[in-house]
């Protein structure tokens, strides 16, 4: 289980590493294309980029991070990612309390995206 609120030594190495594996594995040819993935990528940048100037206004912004499961969930819809995706996104964003935890959960799927582009270059 991946866990924002503590960060461990290999959370953005061996973590981060079997989660793009497993989640590389289990696409096809439709589903969990990088361009798709990095969509979900940027827009976890810009709330943290938001998060990071307005600290104040982290309240505010929360429930709009958490739209990215509905946005995820309509790309499962649309077969342009699997559930491992989903789920991932679903687990990380459920411990999404904070600045903090944003910020480790941004750095996360930057090592997440790193790791999954190694596995499914194209």
């Amino acid at each position: 289980m991946i866990d924002l609120k503590e960060i461990k030594p290999e959370l953005f190495n061996e973590t981060a590493k079997q989660q793009g594996s497993h989640i590389a594995d289990s696409s096809n040819d439709r589903t969990n294309k990088a361009t798709q993935l990095r969509k979900f990528y940027d827009e976890i940048i810009m709330w943290d980029n938001k998060v990071a100037m307005h600290p104040d206004r982290f309240d505010e912004y929360l429930p709009f991070i958490r739209m990215l499961n509905a946005k995820a969930a309509y790309a499962q819809g649309r077969k342009l990612v699997d559930h491992n995706f989903v789920k991932l996104l679903s687990d990380c964003l459920r411990q999404v309390d904070s600045a903090e935890t944003m910020r480790t959960f941004k750095l996360f799927m930057e090592a997440f995206m790193g790791f999954y582009k190694l596995e499914r270059p194209n």
